[in-house]
């Protein structure tokens, strides 16, 4: 009897159904690689849930840098050899998730699914953010396909695989981001204890009267406070300033033990 093939599981996030299909019947073709396709980030996650519940999670994800930017390209698909069909978003579904924020989420909530983003361009900024994101390589649309197996292999071996030509761009974005971040905790510091309460407040997405309940203070001076905020973090907005301080590091005030918390405005994640 010969030895059990290990098969490497893929999953492609692709909403260009001919690029996907035929990524997925070239990739399939491989003895060790089982391949399924899904046309849309939400359809990814589904994906990757239904996958985990059966006890036969993927171990790489393909996922298309530009996902989220076709429209009506995700009907489903036959499934052919070992390759599923292209997952359609159901109804009332949200809005088509991009590249990197799936990367960010899958990396989030199933860290044992190694990531790797398509290209069809290389963009220093873009690959950045997907390493930053969790990403484990950034691989060009058209390189070969044992270019791609390469590193599809690698990073199941903990390996970052990035061309050549994007590295010392990429290197810089990464130095940027690390300053900005910096400059971003340096004027936090500033901040006097009772601000970065107030900060941390902003941060959970409580409104002043929310903030004046929690800290015990008058409106007009949860005001002033938040004014001396913005100011001092050099922003306009509270939008802004919620920014800032996740990049810095500042998280949201705990809300479990508050009482009443007024007007309490939910945000989605800002950018860190």
């Amino acid at each position: 009897m010969g030895v059990p093939v290990v098969r490497i599981r893929v999953l492609v996030v692709d909403d260009h159904r001919i690029f996907a299909e035929s990524l997925a019947a070239a990739l399939a073709a491989e003895p060790d690689v089982e391949v399924a396709a899904a046309g849309s980030g939400p359809a990814a996650l589904r994906c990757l849930e239904r996958a985990a519940a059966e006890g036969r999670g993927y171990d790489v994800m393909l996922v298309d840098a530009e996902l989220g930017a076709l429209a009506g390209a995700r009907n489903p698909a036959g499934a052919r050899g070992h390759r599923a069909a292209v997952p359609a978003p159901r109804s009332g579904e949200a809005a088509p998730v991009d590249g990197i924020s799936l990367v960010a989420g899958v990396r989030s909530g199933r860290p044992s699914v190694h990531t790797v983003v398509l290209a069809e361009r290389d963009d220093p900024r873009r690959a950045a953010l997907a390493l930053q994101a969790g990403a484990s390589g950034w691989v060009a649309k058209d390189c070969s396909l044992q270019r791609l197996l390469t590193v599809i292999r690698g990073v199941l071996r903990d390996e970052t695989h990035l061309p050549p030509a994007l590295l010392t761009g990429v290197l810089r974005e990464l130095t940027a981001a690390r300053k900005h971040r910096t400059e971003s905790e340096q004027l936090v510091e500033s901040l006097t204890p009772r601000e970065r309460e107030v900060l941390r407040c902003m941060v959970a997405g409580l409104g002043r009267k929310a903030v004046a309940e929690r800290l015990y203070l008058s409106p007009h001076t949860v005001r002033t406070h938040m004014q001396n905020v913005l100011g001092k973090l050099g922003v306009h907005s509270t939008l802004a300033a919620v920014a800032l301080a996740r990049r810095a590091g500042v998280g949201p005030v705990d809300l479990e033990p508050a009482g009443s918390l007024g007007d309490v405005v939910e945000r989605g994640s800002q950018p860190a």
